[in-house]
């Protein structure tokens, strides 16, 4: 393992979007919008107009000059959500294949500037979650059939190339699984104890568990002696319930704080490896093409809590002075509070059409997102 997870904080950040498609980030790619996701986008084009079209993708959203200017912000880390599919489609999948090469591109890269990496596995078979950055979205079928055991072969075939020394120094940790809405919960933990061992075959590098949208504590005790180098990683947003979404400014920054304190109680390396500086969920097809948001009731099951003017695409320069400082107070907390635990990775660096509370690179450029990391506008806000 080449990164001291426990002494040294995790500064970093998701290159969201790039391996596995989300509306938002890229719409360009989804046109009208009558494909919702990757398998329907590629099952509407034809396996030789994907290709084309993702191949063009892959080569040009992110390049050596981002890793770059990653690394210059200070940040020590990038995640890379990749799908299932990249290493091992199922038959009759639409997806098609070429990630790789790509994928090994970025962990030179990283590696010319620094920077680590977490290989994510961001989009299981059937799918986890049933969201669009699955690769399929309304269906979860992830614990039927085969699928489970497909992806303990999938993290196998990642583990037998990247654990080894030639990636080892860059690539220092995979993810079994991202954010699993949990059906059969024991199911999961044997899949942890499985992904572990087909990673621990070929090397000592970190194995990330994800919370499964439970709470980080739940986890204690499980994978805690006979288990080295294991991860929790949880996610933090506040933007994704109506009640969230009516707190005011400073019920952002508690709830933010409350999560520092809840770090104090984890029995394992715990890593926030995704929140951003999002306070409301006004970026255009955040929840999914087709659906609204809200924070402007243009989303089922929701009130009325202020207009996503201005908030939909583009810059946070957009935003009013009172607004950009009360996007960097919330940031500000949040980076108090997860370097109370093993450290943090913002969601993500850049979008197609700009996302004014999710694109980091955006945030710097604005001194919304502080410069240095440690400095602070706001500080002592959780009173750690």
């Amino acid at each position: 393992l080449t990164f001291p997870y426990g002494s040294k904080k995790v500064r970093g950040v998701n290159l969201g979007g790039w391996f596995v498609l989300e509306p938002w980030i890229t719409p360009s790619l989804f046109g009208a919008g009558s494909a919702v996701d990757e398998y329907n986008l590629c099952r509407q084009l034809g396996k030789t107009a994907c290709r084309q079209k993702l191949s063009k993708h892959w080569a040009s959203f992110y390049t050596a000059e981002d890793f770059k200017q990653i690394a210059s912000a200070g940040l020590n880390h990038v995640r890379i959500p990749l799908g299932y599919w990249a290493v091992s489609p199922l038959p009759g999948d639409p997806y098609i294949q070429g990630q790789i090469a790509y994928l090994d591109k970025a962990i030179s890269w990283a590696g010319q500037y620094g920077l680590k990496m977490w290989i994510d596995l961001h989009g299981a078979p059937g799918s986890q979650n049933g969201f669009d950055n699955s690769g399929r979205r309304d269906q979860i079928l992830w614990q039927t059939g085969g699928n489970v055991a497909h992806t303990v072969k999938v993290i196998g075939y990642l583990a037998k190339k990247y654990a080894k020394p030639q990636w080892n120094n860059v690539v220092t940790a995979i993810e079994l699984v991202n954010e699993r809405t949990v059906l059969n919960l024991d199911q999961l933990k044997q899949y942890y104890y499985d992904g572990w061992g087909a990673i621990r075959d070929y090397g000592d590098i970190a194995v990330v568990i994800s919370d499964a949208f439970r709470d980080p504590t739940d986890w204690n005790g499980f994978m805690s002696s006979g288990f080295n180098n294991v991860i929790l990683d949880t996610h933090h947003y506040e933007v994704f319930s109506p009640g969230q979404l009516a707190m005011n400014i400073d019920s952002h920054v508690s709830s933010a704080c409350g999560i520092g304190k809840q770090l104090n109680s984890v029995d394992k390396w715990t890593v926030i490896g995704e929140w951003s500086g999002a306070l409301t969920d006004c970026t255009k097809w955040l929840n999914g093409i087709g659906r609204g948001a809200r924070y402007d009731n243009t989303f089922p099951n929701s009130w009325y809590i202020g207009s996503c003017a201005k908030r939909t695409s583009g810059s946070i320069s957009q935003f009013s002075d009172a607004e950009r400082k009360n996007t960097r107070r919330y940031i500000e907390a949040q980076l108090d509070a997860y370097e109370r635990g093993a450290g943090w990775i913002f969601w993500t660096w850049k979008t197609e059409a700009g996302s004014p509370e999710w694109e980091l690179r955006d945030l710097i450029w604005n001194g919304v997102f502080p410069q240095p990391l440690t400095q602070r506008w706001y500080p002592n806000q959780c009173g750690f």
